[in-house]
This record gives C-alpha cells, structure tokens and sequence, in this order.
C-alpha cells in the first residue's frame, strides 16, 4: 500500500485535474510543491497496476449494476488513435515522441466502452513508429483483451473509423465472433473491380476485394466544419438495415468528444515528465479523474448535457472535500496581513473529529 504521504500526493495529483479551471500543471497546486508531485510521479514506488485495477473493478460493476431486461444490451467497443501533442526535445522518449500524419506527440490508440449512458476509457496503447506494431495491431491487441465477463453480458460492436478498415483488421475481429462497423475509403475495390463508390443502393451485400467476408456497405454524409457534407463510408459484418448502419456509424464519433474534454478539461495532453513512469502514470490518472467526474454527473437528479468543469467540481467536492479547502486555507493565509491592515483579524481554527 502507498504511504500516508504518497496517498496525499495521489489526492493532490486528482485535485488538479479535477479543478474547475482544467490547469492541471503540478506548479499550480496548493497543497503540495511540484518537486514533490514530480518525485510521486517519476520515482516513488507506488502500486500503479493495483490503481488500475481498483478503477476497472469499480467501473465493471457500475456498468453490470444497471438493471436490464429482455435483449442482451450493445457494448460498443470503439477504437481510435489520438496525438497527444508535444513541443520541444523528449530525449528519454526518442522513440515515443515522433511525427505521425503531420503531428508530433505521443500517438496513443483508445478502446472506449459506451453502454447506456456510461462511457468508459478502457485501454490504452502507444504506437511507436515504424518496425513496430502498427495501430491496427493495437487496436485488436486491446479488443482481446477485454474483460469475459463483459463480453458474456453484452454483445460486442466494434467501431473505429477508416483507419483501421483493412482486411486484416476486419478478419480478426470476425475470428473473435465480434461484429466490426468501421469506415472504408471511397477507392476501395469489389470483387469484381469496381470501386465502392460506384455502389447506389445503401445496405447492400458486397464482397471487397482481398477480403473471404461477406460484408454490407452503406454510407451518410457527415457535415464538416466548413459546412459542406462530406461522404463517408461505412462496412459492416452484420445484416443491419442501412439506417441502421448509418446511426451506429454515427456512434463512432463519440471517442472524439471524448478526447476534447480529456485533453482540455482533465489534461491528458499536459505530461511534462521526464520517465515513461511519469508519463504513464499521469495519463492513467487524467483518465480516472475522467471517469471520476462522469460517475457524479450520472448520479446528478437531471441530465442535461454535461457541463465537465461542473461536473468535475462536483466530483472534487464529493470524494475529495480537503483538496477544495486547501486553496481556499492557503488563500485567507496569504491574505490575512492584507486583512489586518484594515483592521479584520482572521483566524482559522482546525477542529479533527
């Protein structure tokens, strides 16, 4: 088990990514210096497997609590790869911090869990670069390893976007008796060598090229930032209807929004450390801050649309009181001889029950 005073820092660490500000850098905590959240994160040897671990059991039975009846509900596996972006010289990460599709960072491929209204962070791998696995290889590395219990009460989508749309990928989750809906590129050929935008009928039976699969393509039309709609398409290995297939094809896009609010509300992308340890350690806990903050908006009477710096704020408050009146102590400290300039004395009396 941590000690006391690693167990402070694990404290301080999770107040920081649950501020409300989303300023997530060890400099801005009040309870504890940098240097010392610095050595908790790098150096001390603290059970991060067992943290894990603790978080995934805890979700798994957040998840199978909910009550269920008649159909075996959808788990929706979706698989993504993000760049957690980084500027300068990382020379302890020379093989892990590198340019990929015009960005250089941490490249890190995501198996997130939607069921219901929960949303889970799962798994995580980092893609290291050429003569090593590709994301593919690490998105159906995560897929296998899901929980059995998961997979015994749910059945299993698998979503990803175009990127990982090859044969390979679709063939393997297949062999683990999955169904996959992923995006396919526009040049994709059929068996017969047309290409699949030469398709006008949505839903329909298809043999792709290279791959032994009877799939079914159908396709939407996305609206882009620029507001033209964009065509994509989409294969699946199980009969749906098209609309169907266009609105779980919309689902994929779910583990974007994701990424947004754990890189600027809980801050995924801020790792300034100088081990993999450090590293490691700081994404894990981004992440549980996460899924902290999305369990107390669950069990919020109403369920608006997520308000994530509410949320976490209420999430602080909750599981974490000392970590909310620590700043405000240090606060009244600092402005205390203001204070008594103008003739107000404060004194603050730390009764322990």
């Amino acid at each position: 088990m941590p000690s006391s005073y690693q167990q402070d820092s694990l404290q301080a660490m999770l107040g920081l990514f649950l501020g409300r500000q989303g300023i997530s850098l060890p400099e801005h905590c009040r309870s504890k210096s940098a240097s010392a959240l610095s050595r908790f994160l790098n150096e001390y040897k603290w059970p991060t497997r067992q943290v894990i671990r603790a978080v995934r059991q805890a979700a798994i039975q957040q998840i199978m609590s909910q009550p269920r009846s008649g159909r075996r509900p959808t788990l929706q596996v979706i698989i993504d790869l993000t760049t957690l972006e980084k500027a300068g010289k990382f020379k302890e990460f020379q093989n892990l911090v590198r340019v990929y599709n015009g960005k250089r960072g941490l490249h890190v491929v995501m198996l997130y869990l939607v069921v219901g209204r929960w949303r889970v962070p799962w798994s995580f791998q980092v893609y290291r670069g050429k003569d090593t696995p590709t994301p593919t290889q690490l998105g159906l590395r995560l897929v296998r390893r899901l929980p059995k219990i998961l997979i015994r009460h749910f059945k299993v989508l698998v979503l990803a976007d175009t990127a990982f749309g090859n044969n390979e990928f679709v063939s393997r989750i297949h062999q683990l008796k999955h169904h996959i809906l992923v995006g396919v590129c526009s040049t994709r050929k059929l068996a017969d060598g047309r290409s699949i935008k030469h398709l006008h009928k949505r839903g329909q039976q298809v043999r792709l090229r290279g791959l032994k699969l009877t799939v079914y393509l159908s396709w939407y039309y996305l609206k882009r930032s620029n507001g033209k709609l964009e065509k994509r398409y989409i294969l699946c290995t199980k009969a749906l209807k098209a609309s169907t297939m266009t609105w779980w094809g919309r689902r994929r896009w779910a583990i974007e929004g994701f990424f947004k609010t754990a890189k600027h509300r809980f801050g995924l992308h801020r790792f300034g450390q100088q081990t993999l340890l450090g590293v490691y350690r700081w994404v894990i806990l981004s992440l549980a801050a996460y899924l902290l903050a999305h369990w107390v908006y669950l069990n919020a009477p109403e369920h608006p649309l997520p308000d994530w710096g509410d949320a976490a704020q209420k999430a602080l408050e909750l599981l974490l009181p000392l970590m909310t009146l620590l700043p405000m102590l240090a606060e009244i400290r600092r402005l205390q001889p203001l204070a008594k300039r103008y003739g107000i004395d404060i004194n603050v009396t730390w009764c322990k029950i």
